[in-house]
């Protein structure tokens, strides 16, 4: 069997780790314990929690010990990293639910059965965090931090600029507990997680090393980025969620249907666990063929995600919308009240509460670019209204560009 590591770097997830070497040697050695943390901001994973989640996976196939972090505790504070702006402080009920609702989502993806030995793990921070006593933790970790090189660190260089206040700067220092906390308890010896965690990975593993003088270790993977560098998962209506409720799966299948051609080779090795020879194949496609790559990973990663048969849903409907012959009842569809057209009918607005365009403004230009329209007739008015009737039945079917559908009914 490869080395886990190998696996991983195969597929494209790796970005940086520390003394590689000798954590290739501990994972030919034997079981190893590792980590990923999750906080808790909301109550769905989104697609950005999902390369760590698939890395994860992998190495729980190749025989490793996940332990899946929720951050009950440090979501208290809030991680500064990549962030301009300070986090919302949320409350101690409303993290808690969170988490409750991310423990649900995990389970798709991670094999918790405690009778197998790298059964994983779900563990909240919150258990030591919450109780901690200040002068303990200082007394106990805290004259192993120096402030210049945490001041260095990149996660707090953005935030330097602006304001990096007293709360945010803590959260180095409790990152770097956890995994302590992990080590002593579990015989956690590794962190993995997203390349902008790097800073507070290196410091926990320092911590580690310099507190219980054994081997510690931290993995990074890379960010989800298209080939022109720019971050993937977002949508006119935002992030693309896990949670059904957020993103349908119906729209988290048309995201992933169109890709750029040369983000799907990526794609398809990064998000499914499709063998590498067929991610190849697939990649290699060209032209018109590369369609066929571009519904296998849409096919997949919904299927992973959702489950088979709303997979198989999802490819229905789109298969049968752009074939020219669907339904409209196979598109998503979101219900106007006649309220709502007695307050304003114009399509415009109906584009912007169905996710369809981000403003008013942009909904405009693509009505005055031609790429709106409704049936087989294209919308030239900015200023287009929407009766009741022409929502009645089978409601009616707007299409935005050449991929993008919706249906709307009276409700």
């Amino acid at each position: 069997m490869s080395n886990a590591l190998d696996i991983l770097k195969e597929r494209g997830f790796l970005a940086q780790i520390t003394f590689e070497e000798d954590l290739y040697k501990a994972f030919d050695q034997g079981m190893v314990t590792f980590y990923t943390g999750f906080d808790p901001t909301a109550d769905s994973l989104h697609i950005g929690h999902y390369i760590p989640i698939m890395a994860m996976s992998h190495l729980q196939r190749a025989g490793h010990k996940p332990i899946a972090l929720m951050g009950g505790g440090t979501g208290m504070i809030g991680d500064p990293s990549g962030k301009s702006e300070l986090r919302q402080v949320l409350t101690v009920e409303t993290i808690d639910h969170n988490v409750e609702c991310i423990k649900k989502q995990m389970a798709r993806f991670l094999d918790f059965d405690q009778s197998k030995p790298n059964g994983a793990m779900i563990v909240n921070n919150a258990d030591w965090i919450r109780s901690l006593n200040y002068m303990d933790l200082l007394r106990d970790v805290g004259h192993l931090f120096t402030v210049n090189r945490m001041l260095a660190a990149e996660c707090y260089k953005q935030r330097m600029e602006r304001g990096l206040t007293f709360l945010e700067f803590n959260y180095m220092i409790m990152q770097s507990y956890d995994f302590l906390q992990l080590f002593r308890n579990y015989g956690c010896i590794l962190q993995a997680g997203g390349d902008d965690q790097w800073s507070n990975m290196l410091a926990g593993a320092d911590l580690i090393r310099r507190k219980e003088q054994k081997d510690a270790f931290a993995l990074t993977f890379k960010l989800l980025l298209t080939h022109e560098g720019k971050k993937m998962g977002k949508t006119e209506k935002g992030a693309l969620w896990l949670d059904a409720n957020r993103t349908s799966p119906y729209d988290f299948y048309q995201y992933w249907r169109n890709v750029d051609d040369a983000d799907v080779e990526k794609c398809l090795a990064l998000l499914t666990f499709l063998p590498m020879e067929e991610v190849r194949r697939l990649g290699a496609l060209k032209d018109s063929a590369i369609n066929e790559a571009k519904r296998t990973l849409a096919f997949e990663v919904t299927k992973l995600i959702h489950g088979e048969e709303e997979a198989q849903k999802a490819r229905e409907a789109a298969e049968a919308l752009f074939s020219g012959g669907g339904q409209a009842s196979a598109a998503p569809t979101t219900t106007v009240t006649k309220e709502h057209l007695d307050t304003d009918k114009r399509l415009i607005t109906l584009m912007v509460k169905a996710g369809l365009c981000k403003s008013n403004g942009d909904a405009r230009k693509q009505i005055e670019q031609g790429a709106v329209t409704i049936g087989d007739e294209k919308v030239t008015d900015p200023n287009f209204a929407v009766s009741a009737e022409m929502l009645e039945g089978e409601g009616l079917l707007v299409r935005k560009g050449k991929k993008s559908y919706h249906r709307f009914i009276l409700g």
